[in-house]
């Protein structure tokens, strides 16, 4: 080979480098977020809220079959703005399972029993909420 051959693949070499090196594009990192919901007795139109995007939610029918889990996936940008919460209606009183994963851990989780009140007008009864707070519609 000659030395021109040698300077032409010299040079596309280190110019192929140069890009491959050269300065990242800013942008901020995404995570997987997994919502699992589960309610743990008989209680027909429980449904789950769990954030989708900026200011975004979707909500979703829980199984009438006890024990069946729920599982929904997003994408965010700040696993701290992911969250959910569970709704049970009146006259059931069920253990919920409430948990959020990020990047395939347990980021929270919890478990508790949800008794909603008949007449109680407070838009908290018979939820349980698990993560960061929902955003207002």
């Amino acid at each position: 080979m000659s030395a021109t051959s040698y300077f032409a693949v010299a040079a596309a070499t280190a110019a192929a480098a140069g890009m491959q090196l050269g300065p990242a594009i800013a942008r901020a990192d995404l995570h997987n977020i997994t919502y699992v919901a589960r309610v743990d007795g008989l209680a027909p139109g429980s449904q789950a809220t769990f954030v989708t995007g900026d200011k975004q939610t979707n909500m979703a029918q829980l199984s009438t079959v006890p024990g069946n889990a729920f599982e929904a996936e997003a994408v965010l940008a700040d696993p701290h703005q992911a969250g959910m919460k569970v709704s049970v209606r009146w006259p059931y009183s069920v253990n919920v399972h409430c948990e959020i994963d990020v990047d395939h851990n347990v980021f929270t989780q919890v478990d508790q029993v949800v008794r909603p009140t008949p007449g109680n007008s407070d838009p908290m009864n018979g939820v349980l909420s698990c993560g960061a707070p929902l955003p207002n519609p």
